[in-house]
């Protein structure tokens, strides 16, 4: 169905809607209260329908453009880097990053995804200090690209005795994988380091130094690979997620010239903008930039999160477009 009809629909509707909340108000008879109010109920549904009719269209279907973003030949829609880091919380971020990648890749694995790990550093207690995995998947980066941001989780960790909800969080990065490079970066301007691969608990597994941590002088931008047997093969993906770190950066900041650009602060937990908090004790996951929540808290955990994909997209979309 064509989406631009499927939007005037949607603007009929909210208008309708909007009027039966109108009368409702001034009504006074309850058996027609109760007519006007199964009216918006079922206006809402059709609403529902069709947004999700035009989030199925733009994100599961990629036959009309082979998948390629709408209006940006720049990227691969079908690769990302998903970078995943604890931030403030101690163990418990890094449990808390270790439950989000796993939900992602419980995910992935039923919607067929391809999942390797370029780079990944645990804490003692088996969390995640940074992962960074390589995910193919149809048009997986318009379906995951709303979920960058800080996440929080308060619950009870399982190191805590006096049973006390603790607060924690977590990044996530959706990077996606660029085709067409126009961005210059000097050579002078980065610096390069070579470590041994770590296991858990900074653990070497490694005799000789393949691992990579390539930093971008001007913005602060730190990546890192550890995934290849071999440096060269390390420094070759390390400079390939720069360019894509340093590309979805000028997207954000709308800049066109990486001189331009401002110091990242991708990765950074400290920030105050929190996209999503996941409440343990009360069952429920508020995203607040759209204003809504959902509950079975543990089945999301699990990889059940079509709903919040869904309902994501949507409404962010529909914030672009006002």
């Amino acid at each position: 169905m064509n989406q631009d009809y499927l939007k005037i629909e949607i603007e009929k509707i909210e208008k309708e809607i909007q009027i039966n909340k109108e009368v409702l108000q001034k009504e006074t008879n309850d058996d027609m209260k109760s007519l006007i109010e199964k009216e918006i109920l079922d206006l809402e549904k059709q609403k529902k329908d069709f947004e999700e009719s035009i989030y199925n269209e733009t994100v599961f279907d990629g036959s009309d453009n082979n998948g390629e973003s709408e209006g940006n030949t720049d990227i691969d829609p079908n690769t990302i880097m998903l970078e995943i880091r604890s931030g403030t919380g101690g163990d418990e971020a890094g449990l808390f990053a270790r439950d989000l990648y796993r939900m992602y890749s419980r995910y992935g694995e039923k919607n067929k995804w391809k999942i390797s790990e370029d780079f990944v550093n645990e804490n003692e207690a088996g969390g995640i200090k940074t992962l960074i995995a390589e995910i193919k998947g149809n048009n997986i980066y318009n379906l995951l690209k709303y979920e960058s941001g800080v996440h929080r989780v308060q619950r009870v960790p399982v190191t805590e005795a006096a049973g006390r909800i603790h607060t924690s969080t977590a990044t996530v990065a959706v990077l996606p994988k660029i085709k067409k490079i126009d961005i210059e970066i000097k050579p002078e301007d980065l610096k390069w380091d070579f470590f041994r691969s770590g296991g858990k608990g900074g653990q070497n597994v490694n005799k000789v130094s393949t691992a990579v941590r390539l930093t971008h002088i001007p913005t602060g931008t730190i990546v890192e690979c550890q995934e290849e047997r071999y440096q060269g093969k390390n420094r070759e993906k390390a400079l390939q997620l720069l360019h894509s770190k340093l590309y979805t950066q000028m997207q954000e900041q709308s800049v066109k010239n990486i001189t331009d650009l401002r110091s990242s602060q991708v990765g950074s937990a400290e920030r105050s903008e929190k996209i999503r908090t996941y409440n343990f004790p009360q069952d429920r996951i508020t995203d607040h930039r759209i204003n809504k929540t959902w509950h079975s808290i543990d089945k999301v955990m699990n990889g059940e999160i079509d709903n919040i994909l869904k309902d994501t997209t949507v409404e962010m979309e529909k914030n672009l477009e006002n």
